[in-house]
């Protein structure tokens, strides 16, 4: 090839290159995802994050998990990540709904509170077809999931059992309790029951117990009008509730029966209804969650799997859901909620200020509680 020759080979070949250069730039700049070194597609800091949450008869989604995991996608964004909100309000149908339409949406990553976490399943392996990693909140979804943060739900139930124990003293063979057990469609209910078993079991007569169907405070409203008159109101000397919301629904049949003085009653959530009802005798306890670390950990997780990261740093543990091994998992501790430690937690850390719960109908009940 004369030198000629070679100077034209040599000016296509760059002409080639800058033409393929520019494609690429135009391509980025057309808003295709950047690639990790695997080659899959990462989303850079303007993620999008699908939310969905189960229900909202439970005051915790709406007030605590939903804003909190906003704000932290935003901080660790630096403001360019998007949170996409979508409630079941308990529709298992409704939630598979909606993951299809957050594959639609094309998130970048799902963070999965489950209404079923069986029925969730196909959903979750859809979302994982279709490239979106899965974060399984606060409940064990099945399916292919890539991460999942909750609280040690067996401890929760342990908590729960010891603290009826404490409440009863010598009385604890007395008579006769009650279990008011979550909705069965729910793994972390099966959970609460587990640990709160490991606790009662032979040290309690459990004279009646129930699964309450979608944790609703009227079904265990029914279920406790039932088991008063089946065992009878005066043979009833505790009853374990797995959350707050059932616990008011309880104590409303325990009322409306004309038990008194009322027995201990458990509860969960630390719910401001819950908490005013323990400020004023009417309920003993409540399993307080600090949802803010469960929070961070959901949005760190997903923010990590959105770009393409792994997360075994964030998710130290590892969890075992009935179809997915060695989930890399976040469990946060949580903390008996008693009279005695009101100001010590719900209030320290900023869930509830004294006048919410001290309203004027527990205004002399907070001031002989001390809380002030």
């Amino acid at each position: 090839m004369n030198t000629r020759m070679r100077r034209a080979a040599v000016a296509v070949a760059a002409t080639a290159m800058a033409v393929s250069l520019a494609a690429c730039g135009s391509a980025k700049e057309a808003g295709e995802k950047p690639k990790d070194s695997t080659g899959t597609a990462t989303a850079g800091e303007a993620i999008k994050v699908g939310l969905l949450l189960p229900e909202n008869q439970t005051a915790r989604y709406e007030k605590f998990d939903k804003p909190l995991i906003e704000k932290q996608v935003k901080e660790l964004t630096g403001g360019k990540g998007e949170v996409v909100y979508a409630n079941a309000k308990q529709s298992a149908t409704t939630q598979n709904s909606q993951v299809d339409t957050m594959i639609t949406n094309k998130v970048d990553v799902l963070i999965l509170d489950a209404v079923d976490s069986k029925a969730i399943a196909s959903a979750v392996k859809k979302a994982k077809d279709a490239g979106i990693p899965v974060v399984a909140y606060d409940r064990l979804a099945e399916g292919p999931i890539d991460a999942y943060t909750s609280f040690d739900n067996e401890e929760v139930g342990k908590v729960q059992g010891k603290a009826l124990l404490t409440a009863l003293g010598d009385k604890a063979k007395a008579g006769d309790i009650v279990m008011m057990n979550g909705s069965v469609t729910d793994p972390n209910a099966a959970l609460f029951k587990k640990g709160a078993h490991a606790e009662l079991d032979g040290k309690v007569n459990i004279g009646k117990e129930y699964d309450t169907v979608e944790w609703k405070p009227e079904n265990a409203n029914t279920n406790m009008a039932a088991a008063i008159s089946a065992l009878g109101k005066d043979k009833i000397v505790g009853v374990y509730s797995a959350n707050d919301g059932m616990a008011g629904g309880i104590i409303t049949a325990l009322k409306a029966a004309g038990v008194t003085p009322l027995p201990p009653v458990t509860g969960q959530d630390a719910e401001l209804a819950g908490v005013q009802r323990i400020v004023a005798g009417e309920q003993y306890m409540s399993v307080y969650k600090p949802y803010a670390p469960e929070a961070e950990a959901a949005a760190k997780m997903a923010v990590a799997l959105a770009k393409g990261e792994k997360v075994d740093a964030i998710g130290t543990s590892k969890v075992d859901s009935p179809t997915t091994k060695g989930v890399p998992s976040v469990l946060v501790p949580v903390v008996s909620l008693t009279k005695d430690n009101i100001k010590d937690t719900v209030v320290k850390d900023g869930v509830y200020t004294v006048a919410e719960i001290c309203t004027d109908k527990y205004a002399a009940a907070c001031e002989s509680a001390g809380i002030k």
